[in-house]
C-alpha cells in the first residue's frame, strides 16, 4: 500500500491548496488561525467603512471648490481679526461688516440658510437662495423710506419686532424638511432673512446714508450666508441628514428664547426727572441758573441750617463723614 502524502506544514506559515473551483483558499496555523479570521471580518466590517469615509474627505478637501471657499473664508476671518487687534479709527466700510456680526439672531439665521446651501443636490438651489436673500435688499437699501413708511402704514408695522425671531425659526425649520421641500422653502426663508436684516441696516444710525457702511454690511452677511455652504458642499451626503436637523433644532429653540424675551415686562422705570426736581424737600434753583445765566452753586444747604453737613477739610475722608480714617 502506499502511503498517503501528509501536507507539509511549518510553524507560523500558511499552506495554500487549490480546490476543485479553483480558488486559493488560506489555510492559517493551528494557534493563530481563528483570531486572523476574526481581525480580517472585522476589518472588512469597520476598517472599510471608515478607510471610505476617510478617502471621502480627502478626495472632498483637495477640490478647488473647497479651496476657494476656505480661502474666502479664512481671508473674512483674517480682515475682522485685524479689524478688532489693530487701534486705529475705523472706516464706515468696517463699521459696515463689523455691524453684521453684531445681529447675532440674523448671523445665526444666515449660518442655517449656509447649511441648506451645503445640502442643496443643485447649483440651481443655490443660487435661488442667493437671488432671494437679494432680491429683497436691494429694493429696500434703495428706496428704505417710502418702503418703511408703507409697512408702518400696514399691519405689519406693529410686529415688526417679531420679524428677526420669524426669521431665526423659518432658517430652522428649513433643516428639518425634505430635499424636495427645501428647495422651494429655503428661498422664502432667505426672503425673510434678507428683509429682516435689510431693516436693522436701514433704521441703524447711518442707516443707508453712507454707501460704503451698508455696502460692507451686505458684503459680510453674503460672506457668512454663502462660505460655509460652499466649504460644506463637496461633503455633502445621507451622513450631513442628522447634523443639519440638529441645528435647526438649536436655531428653533433660539427664536422661542427671544420672542419669549420681547414679551417680559421690564423693570418699573425711575420717576421722570421733573417730579424729582418738584420734591418739596429741595430748595428751588435760582432762574438764572436754570437759564444757563449763572453756575450752580456747590452746595444747596442754606447758610442758617444746623443740619447742614459741613464740606470734609483738604486731607479727610469724605466716605466717613469728613473724619480721617482711624477717627472715631
Amino acid at each position: 500500500m502506499k502511503k498517503q502524502k501528509q501536507p507539509h506544514r511549518k510553524s507560523g506559515r500558511a499552506v495554500t491548496k487549490s480546490g476543485p473551483s479553483g480558488a486559493v483558499r488560506s489555510m492559517a496555523s493551528d494557534k493563530g488561525g481563528d483570531a486572523v479570521i476574526r481581525e480580517t471580518a472585522v476589518s472588512k466590517i469597520t476598517g472599510g467603512k471608515a478607510s471610505a469615509a476617510a478617502e471621502r474627505f480627502r478626495a472632498g478637501v483637495r477640490t478647488p471648490a473647497f479651496r476657494i471657499a476656505l480661502s474666502v473664508f479664512l481671508a473674512g476671518v483674517l480682515t475682522v481679526a485685524g479689524s478688532l487687534a489693530i487701534p486705529h479709527e475705523f472706516a464706515f466700510f468696517e463699521l459696515g461688516y463689523l455691524f453684521t456680526l453684531s445681529i447675532y439672531d440674523l448671523v445665526l439665521a444666515m449660518l442655517g440658510l449656509s447649511v441648506a446651501i451645503g445640502m442643496a443636490e443643485r447649483r440651481g438651489e443655490v443660487v435661488s437662495i442667493v437671488v432671494a436673500f437679494l432680491g429683497v435688499i436691494t429694493p429696500m437699501l434703495l428706496f428704505f423710506d417710502p418702503i418703511f413708511s408703507a409697512i408702518l402704514q400696514s399691519p405689519l408695522g406693529h410686529e415688526l419686532f417679531l420679524i428677526a425671531p420669524i426669521a431665526v425659526m423659518l432658517s430652522g425649520v428649513v433643516l428639518w424638511l425634505p430635499a424636495r421641500v427645501r428647495r422651494i422653502a429655503a428661498p422664502l426663508a432667505a426672503a425673510v432673512v434678507g428683509f429682516s436684516f435689510a431693516l436693522f441696516i436701514g433704521l441703524d444710525d447711518f442707516g443707508i446714508g453712507i454707501k460704503e457702511f451698508a455696502f460692507a454690511a451686505v458684503l459680510g452677511a453674503l460672506w457668512i450666508l454663502v462660505v460655509p455652504g460652499l466649504m460644506l458642499r463637496p461633503f455633502r451626503g445621507a451622513w450631513l441628514t442628522i447634523p443639519a436637523r440638529i441645528i435647526g433644532s438649536w436655531l428653533m429653540v433660539i427664536a422661542v428664547i427671544v420672542t419669549a424675551s420681547l414679551y417680559v415686562p421690564f423693570s418699573p422705570d425711575a420717576p421722570p426727572l421733573p417730579e424729582l426736581l418738584d420734591d418739596p424737600s429741595l430748595a428751588p434753583l435760582d432762574p438764572a441758573v436754570e437759564d444757563g445765566l449763572l453756575e450752580a452753586p456747590e452746595s444747596f444747604d442754606s447758610p442758617g441750617d444746623d443740619n447742614a453737613i459741613p464740606p470734609p477739610e483738604l486731607g479727610e475722608n469724605p466716605l466717613l463723614g469728613g473724619r480721617r480714617n482711624g477717627e472715631p
